[in-house]
């Protein structure tokens, strides 16, 4: 098996602890509380793929990590403290999309943050690789991957039919015996093959021994002492009669410790590889009549397969084989879609859509068709029971007399009819408030231009968090949606592709993503970037059986570096464009070297480019020797660029340096925020014809910030800190309100929208009322459409109605998971 590190040591006095997890935990008894149980992750959004946990009292291991797992386990107050392994079924962004958040979160529990270990197929040496261009070194992480790997080339593997046995990964006689089995599709696909291998977990608990009889080991001549104590671990002893006596002699039978397997078998073209699979025969009831001691019954199955694979007849005639085992499926089903599974933002999203429709539309699951066409069903047909996964469903492991299914944690489900009860009932103002709200949009006047639609353009805030999801804002992302014309991406933290299934539906979220223009990144902090390869992902599936261009993704020159670490698990189908390569004084280059190109030869022309895209003294990654980014190809990038604008009904996209953070002390920005214009002459405001958004990304207020947003129609800026923190916005470079508002007036913007809250701030935070006529906070999913600039900075006192119970920092959510849990 191939291990790989991600900083895994912490230093020369450290290193030889590296291996070891900061806590050591007492082994568990073998018959103390277990279960497995399913963290519904992506059950609704149906965007990634859900968890499992199998729990011991002293221990976690976690299946799976896809997107949204940590801002999960927050709502649901699941210790990431006791996280001791991670597995991955597969490895691709669809599984493992939440681990750098994951693991940011886990290096900062404790002193020294906590150690883990991931194990995983071919690939996972890859995503630990590209992990690392970000990761900053508290994080421990230690990596172990079985089955083929790459040659040198990174390409080409051995014959995965070499690898068809079991890996035995953990072999703990006191707590878990877990294994894996690989499964691979009919058809090598070439050098991407083992990209394609997905794994079926075992997990055996150890058996419990059978109550000892020491009257019968007194009876054949053994006396109370070391001789019992040996019989009862298993050994034969002489007694002083000279008989030997075995273990079976004095003791009841051991009863066998519970079986449980994972099976992800995410195609039908796996399916082969999984029904013949010799390592499975041990754990089929049919098997040769199975009458020999190696059988193992199995307990619970639980089905990581998507539908469209578990529902096909071969499938579950295979399903059979396990005689009594539970089936669980857990491959995405329809009828989860109207479940939230983060409740807590749900209701806040609900209660928000009571008050203002308008700016906070009702959730896309709302409208979501429900399938009842499943063949699984929460029945049993004659021995095999199969039912479908719900979030926290858990199958109890032990005590023996306790197992089976429990879904005394599923939760209750919530309706918006119920929540708006409530919220009548907690603040009955509210009622009159609607109604005032209603009003604005009843009496709103025609102050915009005539001529603009709500088909124009509207700002869609995705994740208005800082740093790390917590259970009411997710980080930070913008979609501008142009409507027909497409849309783009501003900053594209975790989650961002579960965000626009709850705002725009399952479906139509996936023709969101197949229409996107262009995303663009801020900067290479994880809180702004770690959803874009599952947002590429998601393209390149939509769009492979159609023409298309590779999407256009704009960052910092470090975003690149990731990207292409990342490539060699799974292409993403993207063009890349360096920000600095958008900046005013570059697009104004590239277009005075393009007027002069017109009566050049076309060698002049790239000379030209080489020239003025560059600026002195500060040489390119496309300068650098042995590069394969060249100039021609940042021409191209821009063409590309300029002809995305105008397909898109943009004029300009201008990017420019912020003050956050550097590659070095004097050395390059990188980070950036962004302008964009619109080509459409009408006039939004008394601002001038057309629209302009400036998004400041992360940053302390700058004078290139005031200068972009001269004129701007709405100004989003970072707002991290309250205005009495000024000294630790300085010092972690970010804004305080009061700056972010500050700059907007500076610039003469029209409207500015704060975002990127402090997670001390959940729901809403502390703001004074003062220049409130031209601002107003975002909240995630919040939707602005252009044609109600002129209204939305009204709607903010009753938005401060609304949370009057809750405002100011949320105690709770501040400390470690484990002191929440404590203090709940």
């Amino acid at each position: 098996m191939g291990e790989t590190g991600i900083n895994n040591k912490r230093g020369s006095s450290n290193s030889d602890k590296s291996d070891q997890p900061s806590k050591i935990r007492k082994p568990n008894s073998v018959n103390t509380l277990s279960y497995v149980q399913i963290l519904g992750t992506g059950m609704d959004t149906q965007d990634t793929c859900p968890s499992v946990l199998l729990f011991f009292d002293k221990q976690r291991f976690i299946f799976n990590a896809g997107e949204g797992l940590q801002r999960y386990c927050t709502e649901h107050k699941i210790k990431l403290s006791k996280i001791d392994h991670i597995f991955l079924s597969r490895v691709c962004s669809e599984t493992a999309g939440g681990l750098p958040g994951l693991l940011l979160t886990m290096s900062g529990i404790g002193d020294k943050g906590m150690c883990v270990k991931m194990w995983g197929p071919p690939g996972l040496d890859d995503l630990v690789n590209a992990m690392n261009t970000f990761v900053p070194s508290a994080a421990m992480v230690h990596a172990k991957s079985f089955g083929p790997t790459p040659q040198p080339d990174g390409l080409t593997i051995p014959d995965p039919k070499k690898f068809s046995g079991r890996f035995d990964l953990i072999d703990d006689e006191k707590v878990v015996k877990i294994s894996a089995i690989l499964l691979s599709p009919n058809e090598n696909n070439g050098p991407e093959f083992h990209r394609d291998i997905s794994v079926i977990y075992v997990c055996e608990l150890p058996k419990i021994q059978g109550k000892f009889h020491p009257e019968k080991a007194t009876a054949l001549g053994l006396e109370a002492g070391p001789d019992y104590r040996r019989l009862q671990n298993g050994d034969t002893v002489k007694s002083k009669k000279g008989i030997m006596v075995h273990p079976r002699d004095v003791m009841d039978p051991p009863t066998p410790g519970p079986v449980v397997l994972l099976v992800d078998c995410p195609t039908t073209s796996h399916f082969q590889s999984l029904s013949s699979a010799d390592t499975l025969n041990v754990y089929y009831k049919d098997y040769l009549d199975n009458m020999s001691e190696t059988y193992k019954e199995v307990n619970c199955v639980i089905h990581l397969s998507p539908s469209s694979v578990s529902n096909n007849s071969d499938y579950q005639e295979w399903m059979k084989r396990f005689g009594n085992a539970q089936h669980i499926m857990v491959g995405h089903e329809s009828k989860n879609a109207r479940i939230p599974v983060l409740k807590a933002s749900a209701r806040i999203s609900a209660r928000l859509n009571y008050l203002c429709p308008w700016l906070f539309p009702a959730s896309g699951f709302l409208s979501h068709h429900v399938d009842n066409c499943s063949l699984h069903s929460n029945s049993s047909e004659g021995a095999q029971a199969v039912i479908s996964a719900e979030n926290l469903l858990k199958f109890n492991l032990r005590p023996h007399a306790n197992r089976g299914l429990d879904r005394s944690s599923i939760p209750t489900a919530t309706g918006p009819a119920d929540i708006e009860d409530e919220l009548r009932a907690e603040i009955p103002e509210i009622v009159d408030a609607v109604q005032q709200v209603k009003q604005f949009w009843d009496h709103r006047q025609k102050s915009c231009s005539e001529n603009i639609s709500r088909e124009d353009m509207e700002i869609v805030l995705l994740g208005t968090g800082s740093s790390q999801p917590s259970k009411y804002r997710n980080v930070s992302s913008i979609f501008i949606n142009l409507f027909s014309k497409g849309g783009l991406l501003l900053d594209c933290g975790e989650g961002t592709l579960g965000q626009l299934k709850r705002r725009f539906g399952v479906k139509e979220a996936d023709n969101v993503v197949k229409n996107l223009s262009c995303i663009w990144i801020s900067h290479i902090h994880a809180d702004h970037h770690t959803g874009l390869s599952r947002i590429l992902a998601l393209r390149r599936d939509l769009q492979k059986d159609f023409p298309h261009e590779p999407l256009l993704v704009i960052g910092p020159g470090q975003l690149l570096r990731f990207l292409d670490a990342y490539q060699r698990l799974e292409k993403l189908d993207f063009q890349f464009l360096d920000c600095k390569f958008t900046t005013r004084a570059s697009w104004d280059s590239f277009e005075k070297s393009h007027s002069h190109c017109d009566q050049s030869s076309p060698s002049n022309s790239e000379s030209s480019i080489g020239s003025t895209l560059v600026a002195k003294g500060s040489p390119s990654y496309c300068q650098k020797p042995d590069s394969l980014v060249g100039n021609a190809l940042v021409d191209q990038r821009l063409k590309t660029l300029r002809k995305v604008l105008q397909e898109a009904g943009l004029e300009t996209l201008i990017s420019f340096p912020v003050d956050h953070f550097w590659e070095a002390p004097g050395g390059s920005p990188q980070a950036f925020g962004v302008s964009l214009t619109a080509q459409r002459s009408f006039n939004v405001s008394e601002m001038g014809p057309g629209w302009k958004i400036v998004y400041s990304g992360d940053t302390r207020p700058c004078p290139r910030l005031v200068e972009e947003a001269q004129g701007a129609t709405v100004l989003i800026h970072e707002a991290t800190f309250e205005d009495d923190m000024v000294g630790e916005a300085i010092a972690k470079k970010h804004s305080t309100t009061k700056e972010a508002i500050d700059v907007g007036e500076q610039a003469g913007v029209y409207r500015i929208i704060l975002t990127h809250f402090s997670q001390r701030y959940p729901k809403i935070p502390v703001i004074g009322d003062s220049h409130m006529h031209n601002t107003c906070i975002g909240f995630d999913l919040m939707t602005i459409n252009m044609a109600d600039l002129h209204v939305f900075p009204q709607v903010l006192p009753h938005l401060k109605l609304l949370f009057r119970n809750e405002m100011g920092p949320d105690e709770l959510d501040e400390l470690p998971l484990e002191e929440a849990t404590a203090a709940s």
